[in-house]
């Protein structure tokens, strides 16, 4: 990695430490007027590459975060977020599918993630659904069983 590039990245784990950053324009607008040359481009291939995700704040809003720091904020967070949101589950094969009020499936989908369940590939989410993969069919029921168990508290 080029310095240019490290000195880049270290900036924006500065900026998202210290500030609430929603989106990857508002990212590279603070990275602009701190005198870096990039484009909304150069931020999201950044972001890719940090493996920064999203949580929602206490006003519900989202913001960046670095991958791992949800380990360190503690997976009580996240479980409290999965059950204000959760509405009711189900499964089609190997792909759980969850549903959320609405607005809070993303938030919902990266605290799942956060989770880090070992048989829970990825996720995908929209406004109040979330389709997370699983590894198998057979999984799939083992997976629910513990979400129910976290959810269930």
């Amino acid at each position: 990695m080029d310095s240019s590039k490290r000195k880049r990245q270290e900036k924006i784990l500065q900026i998202i430490e210290r500030m609430e950053i929603e989106t990857q324009e508002e990212l590279a607008e603070i990275l602009r007027e701190s005198g870096a040359h990039v484009t909304q481009a150069t931020v999201s291939r950044d972001i890719r590459e940090m493996r920064l995700s999203k949580i929602q704040t206490p006003d519900g809003r989202q913001k960046y975060v670095q991958a791992g720091s949800a380990d360190r904020v503690g997976a009580e967070k996240y479980i409290r977020l999965l059950r204000d949101s959760y509405l009711h589950m189900d499964k089609a094969q190997n792909i759980l599918v969850i549903k959320t009020s609405a607005g809070m499936a993303m938030a919902a989908a990266a605290a799942l993630d956060a989770l880090h369940l070992p048989d829970v590939v990825g996720c995908i989410a929209g406004d109040d659904t979330i389709f997370a993969a699983i590894r198998s069919a057979e999984e799939t029921e083992a997976v629910m069983d513990r979400l129910r168990s976290l959810l269930e508290g």
